[in-house]
């Protein structure tokens, strides 16, 4: 204990010793490297020599800096032990397959956004641009989004409705890459599947309930805004295809499935379990999503620093400009280029899931799943 609070008293030592307002000095003879005549004490200095004391100290102070700051995260690496350890025999999907292959990858956690559901023809239904609210025109809408916000939900939850029959589910059938989920559940090395998405696709493919968490909410189940009764997806449905708004049998409250409304808090599920997974994942497989919604994009920092992190999406992500000033001082946060961990795996989501179950060897049992019947 005495060495490390020693070590820490000469990194803040160090930081102190850094004059952050020092100006580069003349020298005692009042000349420059650069000039054999001495400044005129009464003129104005040039823009460019200003320029040039100023590039000049911007540098020393940076220089400065970056030395501190180097200091202090090597400290919190060795103390908090939080280099990466290398799992992996190389990085690369090669390496993910060998891992799962040598019985040391026990809990997986898959991390899922809307790209898993793409081929299944799911319209992207918070997108303008989808074509799905050129029915909603006649209402008048503030913004597009507002048919997704509590508030006005309350006030007009017709719109809503219109759009929702559209797009409800038992319409679509689920993917490949849903199915990759389920056939990691089968290996008995699923830990937990964390979804953004609302289409259920992950309940038709035979994932247990308790392998779910919904992260912002499901259809499955509906309940009334006043008095809170439980309605189930079948009756729910059923009033929205008769062109009815779902009213609560009891209080003749508006009925609204579960699923996560502009300005609601996710479910406590998310946050119970998240806390307990996240401690015991050995690698967490990312599908379909650019992490650019929070709380959810954060769970990938939730992971040990040994745990490898593998990538299935059709772009790169990188690190929030948040997570990159911890990351600076900590190393770890988000996907890294050159980590020894990180592998990303770019294209379409179920190539990539296909891809992976043939080079583990899982290709009969997955077009089992994929041929199975579909309920």
């Amino acid at each position: 204990m005495t060495d490390t609070h020693e070590e820490i008293t000469e990194i803040t030592d160090a930081s102190k010793n850094v004059d952050h307002d020092a100006k580069p000095e003349l020298s005692k003879e009042g000349t420059s490297d650069d000039h054999s005549e001495s400044p005129d004490p009464n003129e104005e200095p040039s823009d460019a020599t200003e320029e040039a004391e100023g590039d000049e100290c911007s540098t020393e102070e940076e220089d400065d800096k970056n030395g501190w700051l180097e200091k202090l995260q090597a400290f919190f690496v060795s103390k908090l032990n939080l280099k990466d350890k290398e799992v992996l025999d190389e990085v690369s999907v090669d390496g993910v397959v060998s891992y799962i292959k040598s019985g040391k990858c026990k809990n997986i956690i898959t991390l899922a956004g809307a790209g898993i559901s793409t081929s299944a023809g799911i319209p992207d239904f918070r997108s303008p641009e989808s074509g799905l609210y050129h029915n909603l025109e006649k209402y008048d809408l503030p913004h597009p989004e507002a048919i997704f916000d509590i508030e006005y939900f309350k006030l007009n939850p017709k719109p809503f409705y219109v759009l929702a029959k559209e797009l409800y589910p038992g319409e679509f059938i689920p993917t490949p890459s849903h199915y990759f989920v389920k056939l990691l559940h089968d290996k008995g090395l699923l830990l937990r599947h964390y979804t953004q998405n609302i289409d259920t696709l992950e309940h038709i493919a035979g994932i247990p309930v308790e392998k779910l968490v919904e992260a912002h909410g499901t259809f499955r189940t509906s309940h009334c805004l006043k008095c809170k009764k439980e309605y189930s997806q079948e009756w729910v449905k059923d009033e929205i295809f008769a062109d009815r708004i779902p009213t609560c049998t009891v209080c003749d409250g508006v009925v609204k499935p579960d699923i996560v409304f502009f300005r609601e808090g996710l479910p406590s599920r998310f946050y119970e379990l998240s806390s307990i997974d996240f401690k015991h994942c050995d690698l967490l497989i990312i599908m379909g999503t650019s992490l650019t919604v929070q709380p959810f994009a954060s769970l990938v920092d939730n992971v040990s620093a040994s745990c490898p992190r593998l990538l299935i999406n059709r772009d790169d992500v990188g690190l929030s400009e948040t997570r990159k000033v911890f990351h600076q001082l900590f190393g770890g946060a988000g996907l890294e280029n050159n980590s020894v961990r990180d592998v990303v795996l770019i294209g379409d989501c179920d190539d990539g899931c296909k891809s992976l179950v043939d080079k583990l060897g899982w290709t009969s049992d997955f077009e089992a799943l994929l041929s199975g019947p579909k309920s």
